[in-house]
């Protein structure tokens, strides 16, 4: 990258005016840049932004603290504070992605369509898809409705770009007027699978209402979503099943299209690229159309992924009280509230909740996984109740319900309520990992039914060789039969997999001295101890007991404790293993 002329510090002492937050950052230029690199690498974007201004008063010459500060600005949503660099860096003729995006966003934001499209692509280009739909929108925008059709067709052509580019003809006929042209895209099966997204589907369903066939929009809904509507697929269904002609709301206008080509790239990209940037796509969906609901939820679910937890609760709470996705908004904000360490605040939002959504099982599974992480059990099992009174008899995601009941009553020490849900979980998800180590594991601690807890332990490793915590599991129903040299390896690969934890470590060093390792049974308990948090009281590792198997010895605690000797514990589990 080249070094810009003094002739742009001018315009950057201006810009610097609009972004610099104030004396408090760093004292040198830097250490501001340092800062504010490590605060990117956190994905700290608001202290990064913050930082990074501060440095460029210091070096004001530099692309790549401009375009990182662009890119921070970008980041909080501040698409019009990160102008300045960006115009400085495209004005300079240097090559940077983030710089294209902002400039093409505040001309999009403006309304300046002529102007889009006087960008040269091989030089202010974002990329070929982002140009090609921008570009077809902005002829629409700025009148040119053939002309954008056909550049949407061109895209089409184009290798792997066909759904997309159709998707954006579809919503930019509907936009128009033009509904059986935009079905006729929609019902191709040649179109690319542009209505397999959930925002497709719905699209579509008003389109199919403007054509006046709300009841090919309802069957074509149950087949996409088999029937299991949430609050915002129902309402949908509801008013199409009254009959309603539901207006055409995905797209209003040309810089709504605009919105929807950042949004969608957004979405594609959730799965196959990074956080930090598929955020910059979602941003600029927002920052084009603020009522954007789905551009909302994905932003602040990024945020949280990004360890931004504050921000997305912010994020979270831009979706209006009255919009039929405001369940999931609520959802992701207790999450993020949960992440950022404030459960009490979670639990509430979570609670009023249930109280606007009563028939909603998902809020009362998320009531019942917090409480239940909270160690209120009793809550959790309430929460639990409820959420399986909602759901439909024998349906699959009963599993996790059952399984997490179960774990709320094994913890209140009610284990035949417990069992009986670990089976239920069972019966409906039959090779399930977790329930198989979860029961299993507990059988074996009960010393209960010790073949058949093998036998479920065993599934489940192999399911999830990886598993450190259910490798664990085999080694240790293996030490509760007395095959201690069996164990031995299952235990060493269970510390392989999860060298830190405590338990493991622990039961390691049982391992080690039931075979007569005792040098290497004392080193893995001095390991034990050292990775137990002393805050964590409810922890399965007890520091006191393993400090007395240093002092004394396993076999001498198991005479304290009134517990058989490793000999006679082997005979008396071999006689009950059934």
């Amino acid at each position: 990258m080249k070094r810009f002329s003094l002739r742009t510090s001018a315009v950057l002492s201006a810009a610097l005016s609009l972004v610099i937050v104030g004396a408090a950052w760093a004292d040198t230029g830097a250490g501001a840049y340092l800062a504010g690199r490590q605060a990117m690498r956190g994905s700290d974007y608001a202290a990064a932004s913050g930082y990074y201004a501060r440095a460029l008063a210091s070096d004001r010459t530099n692309p790549a603290l401009l375009e990182a500060t662009a890119q921070s600005f970008l980041a909080i949503g501040q698409v019009k504070r990160a102008l300045p660099m960006a115009m400085i860096l495209e004005k300079e003729g240097v090559r940077s992605q983030i710089a294209h995006i902002v400039v093409a966003a505040n001309l999009i934001n403006d309304e300046k369509y002529d102007d889009l499209l006087a960008r040269d692509s091989d030089t202010d280009g974002i990329g070929p898809l982002v140009d090609g739909l921008l570009t077809a929108w902005a002829h629409i925008g700025s009148g040119d409705v053939s002309e954008g059709l056909t550049a949407f067709d061109t895209l089409a052509d184009s290798g792997g770009l066909r759904g997309f580019a159709l998707y954006h003809k579809a919503m930019a006929l509907a936009f128009m007027g033009d509904f059986e042209s935009a079905e006729a895209i929609f019902a191709d099966p040649a179109s690319g699978g542009v209505m397999m997204t959930r925002r497709g589907a719905m699209a579509r369903a008003e389109i199919l209402s403007q054509l006046q066939r709300n009841d090919a929009a309802i069957a074509m809904l149950n087949d996409a979503f088999a029937a299991s509507f949430d609050p915002g697929l129902a309402d949908l269904v509801g008013r199409l099943s009254a009959g309603e002609r539901l207006p055409f709301t995905h797209v209003r206008s040309a810089k709504d299209g605009m919105a929807e080509v950042f949004f969608s790239i957004a979405a594609a990209l959730r799965n196959e690229a990074g956080d930090d940037y598929t955020l910059l796509y979602a941003r600029v969906a927002k920052f084009l159309r603020p009522d954007h609901i789905d551009a909302i939820l994905l932003t602040a679910e990024l945020l949280d992924a990004l360890g931004q937890n504050a921000l997305s609760v912010a994020v979270y709470k831009a979706v209006p009280t009255d919009s039929p996705d405001f369940h999931a908004a609520e959802l992701g904000r207790a999450e993020a509230m949960r992440r950022a360490g404030k459960p009490d605040a979670a639990i509430e939002v979570l609670e009023q909740l249930a109280k606007s959504h009563p028939n909603l099982p998902a809020v009362f599974s998320a009531l019942g996984d917090l409480m239940r992480q909270q160690e209120d059990y009793t809550g959790a099992i309430e929460a639990y109740d409820t959420a399986l009174s909602l759901n439909e008899d024998g349906g699959r995601s009963q599993w996790f319900l059952h399984y997490a009941r179960g774990i709320s009553f094994e913890r209140l020490d009610q284990w035949a309520e417990a069992e009986a849900d670990f089976r239920a979980a069972l019966v409906l998800n039959p090779d399930q990992p977790q329930v198989l180590n979860y029961l299993g594991y507990s059988l074996v601690e009960k010393k209960m039914k010790l073949d058949e807890a093998l036998d479920m332990i065993e599934r489940a490793v192999a399911a999830r060789p990886d598993s450190g915590y259910i490798v664990d599991s085999l080694g240790w129903v293996l030490y509760r039969l007395g095959r201690y040299d069996e164990a031995v390896d299952h235990m060493e690969r269970a510390v392989e997999l999860m060298p830190i934890d405590p338990v493991v470590n622990d039961h390691l060093g049982d391992v080690y001295w039931a075979v007569g390792r005792y040098r290497e049974a004392e080193f893995q308990w001095k390991r034990a101890l050292s990775f137990i948090d002393p805050e964590d009281t409810d922890g399965e590792a007890d520091p006191d007991r393993i400090r007395r198997k240093l002092e004394i010895g396993l076999d001498a605690v198991l005479v304290e404790e009134g517990a058989p000797s490793l000999q006679s514990a082997a005979e008396g589990a071999a006689n009950d293993g059934g």
